[in-house]
This record gives structure tokens, C-alpha cells and sequence, in this order.
């Protein structure tokens, strides 16, 4: 986007349950992304020769002619499922804290009583679900509530609250809300005319019954889905949908994908193929190394894995500091570079194995 408030540039990108890529497409920014989902994901079930297929998204693209789309053949879908956007009565229902469950028990769980200071009590996800019609399609919602999740929410606001605070304090500072998530939405603005006057004052103070009323949803999250059995099921594979926010964020900051200075559109395309088979071989190596290091750790390391060329006809030394993440690295593809020297035909010999590797 640019701090523009459309994009330029709309990508769709698909990945699997593991968060590996799969594939991607480009349309203009003033495209409606609803329209983008079912060109992609048709030609993704015929290329990967997919029998089932799960399809999970937050709700910008859980339509319901998107959703109505999964529930054919082998298709099913896990939506995001919008609780300020349900009507009163469903809402009251949903953030009702009577009737949860644990998954795996039929006995009934009233929030209230819950001692969320206990970490099993913390850590565990309690959930509730009840079926729903939409045209021809029979579906069901499941609500889910978390602690921990809601001590997060807790502190992401806090936060903001903190900001808004500051804003309040800065008279050069906008104070208008730009987006759900901006801290000026705490702030709440009153003019009143000074005894005498005719100019306005601005009074700026916390909007305390907008802050009341968003904790109202802390830890609750819901879904929408046609898929029927073990709700843990249907809960992992919603949890597993942060991983392409991550994937997204990874191209975005390690690998530039914006901003985009090319114009044509070949160029455009190859710029976020490049951008891609950079996140695809990244993702790739993430899962050898077991998924212990972060991003920035594993690139910046890459980056300085340089070694040193001694003379023309003697050999190579490293220049670079031996540490837990390159010796996974050498273990996890089967050479070494971390010798006190490496002569040029064993260099040869490693760059030649490296080759010949499937």
C-alpha cells in the first residue's frame, strides 16, 4: 500500500499447512479481492492434483460466494468469522460466557468461574459452536476463548492507549483515526466555545466507553466453517493461518518486496517472482534447520558466510565467526567450511557435491 489507502498492487499468495508457498498471482489494486480467490485457487487444486482441500483465510476473502465455493466435492473452508460484524442477538450469544467446552469434553464451562492465574487454565483454548444458515449452505460457528490470548489483546491496547496518551500531549500530532488499529481511535475530541468568545476551544481527553467497549472481545475469536467432527481439527488449522501473515511480513522487510519501482508489467511480475522464490527457499531451509532460528538470524548469517582466498595456488581460510547456527547449517547439508583451512581442491570438491545433491 504504500500509506496509500488502496494498494497499487494486490498479491494472492498460497501457501500449505506447514506455511510453504505454493503459488501466487498479481492484480491491480483497484480489483475487488473477492473475485481473485477462485481463478487461483481452481488452477492451484489442478497443478498440486489436490483430493482434499481445506481452504482457511481471514474474512476478507470468506465471502459468501467464496465460501459457497468450497463446499463442493473434496472442498471445505475455515473463515474468520467477524464478531463486531454479527448482528445484536448473535453477538450477545457468542460473547455469552456460559455453555464452553474444552474439545474432547461435553461438560459446560462458565468463563467466569475460570482462575486464569493457573497456566493450564491460561494456555487452554475453550470453545463453544452453534449451526447457522446462509442460502443454501448449512454451516457452523465456533467461538473460541483463550486467556492467553486475551492477556495479548490486553496488551497490544494498553499500548496504544499509552500512544494515544502522547498523541493527546503533542500539539502537531493528527489525532484522527486512520485505521482499526490506530491509537487516535481512543481519543475523543469536544469543542466548546470559551464565555466571550466566539472561537472554539478542542478538548482532548481518552474515549473511555470505546475502550470498555473493545475489551468486551478480548480473547474471544470465532470462525465459520462447513467442516464437520474433532473441533481440535478445525481449531489447528485456524491457528495455523498466522503463518501467512508471516510470510507476507517476511517479503515485505528481508526481502523488499516493496516498494516497487518498475513500471511494465513483465517487470513488475518478475520482481515478485523473485520475491517469492526467495521466500520458498527460505521457508524451505527454515524447515531443515527444525524452525530454531529467526529469519533475521538465519539471512544475516548467510550473508556473512564469506571465506577467504589466501593466495592463487593455496587455499581458502573462513572469515566468518563459527556459531550454533552454522553448525546447523554444515549438519544439515552435509559439508563443512569451518576448518582452520580448506585447501582449493576441496573446495572444488564441496562446491561439486553441493551440485550433484537432489
Amino acid at each position: 500500500k504504500e500509506h496509500r489507502p488502496n494498494p497499487i498492487i494486490t498479491m494472492g499468495l498460497f501457501m500449505d499447512a506447514d506455511g510453504i508457498p505454493l503459488a501466487f498471482d498479481l492484480f491491480p489494486g483497484n480489483q475487488n479481492e473477492q473475485l481473485t480467490l477462485k481463478p487461483l485457487e481452481t488452477k492451484v487444486i489442478r497443478d498440486f492434483g489436490c483430493s482434499e482441500f481445506i481452504f482457511c483465510s481471514d474474512a476478507g476473502l470468506g465471502s459468501q460466494r467464496n465460501r459457497f465455493l468450497n463446499s463442493f466435492g473434496n472442498r471445505a473452508y475455515v473463515i474468520t468469522y467477524s464478531l463486531k460484524k454479527m448482528n445484536r442477538e448473535e453477538r450477545e450469544m457468542a460473547l455469552l460466557p456460559t455453555q464452553f467446552r474444552i474439545p474432547g469434553s461435553n461438560k459446560p464451562i462458565d468463563l467466569r468461574t475460570l482462575d486464569e492465574s493457573d497456566p493450564e487454565v491460561y494456555n487452554t483454548i475453550y470453545y463453544k459452536e452453534y449451526p447457522i444458515v446462509t442460502g443454501d449452505m448449512d454451516e457452523t460457528v465456533i467461538i473460541t476463548y483463550s486467556p492467553k490470548y486475551k492477556a495479548y489483546q490486553q496488551k497490544i491496547r494498553e499500548g496504544q492507549i499509552q500512544r494515544a496518551m502522547k498523541m493527546m500531549q503533542s500539539p502537531g500530532k493528527s489525532r484522527k483515526g486512520k485505521n482499526p488499529n490506530d491509537p487516535a481511535r481512543f481519543i475523543q475530541k469536544t469543542s466548546v466555545t470559551e464565555d466571550g468568545e466566539i472561537a472554539q476551544k478542542c478538548i482532548y481527553e481518552l474515549n473511555e466507553e470505546r475502550i470498555r467497549e473493545e475489551a468486551l472481545y478480548d480473547g474471544f475469536y470465532a470462525v465459520v466453517t462447513n467442516l464437520e467432527g474433532d473441533i481440535r481439527e478445525i481449531i489447528n488449522i485456524n491457528k495455523r493461518r498466522w503463518e501467512i501473515e508471516k510470510n507476507f511480513r517476511i517479503m515485505k522487510s528481508e526481502f523488499e518486496a516493496r516498494p516497487v519501482f518498475v513500471r511494465r508489467e513483465d517487470r513488475i511480475r518478475a520482481h515478485f517472482l523473485t520475491c517469492h522464490i526467495s521466500l520458498l527457499v527460505y521457508r524451505l531451509l527454515e524447515k531443515k534447520l527444525g524452525e530454531e532460528f529467526t529469519c533475521s538470524q538465519i539471512l544475516e548469517t548467510l550473508r556473512g558466510l564469506n571465506m577467504t582466498l589466501l593466495s592463487k595456488d593455496s587455499g581458502y581460510i573462513p572469515s566468518y565467526k563459527r556459531t550454533k547456527l552454522t553448525d546447523a547449517l554444515h549438519n544439515a547439508f552435509g559439508f563443512r567450511t569451518d576448518y582452520e583451512f580448506i585447501s582449493k581442491s576441496s573446495m572444488r570438491s564441496i562446491i561439486k557435491e553441493t551440485k550433484q545433491k537432489k
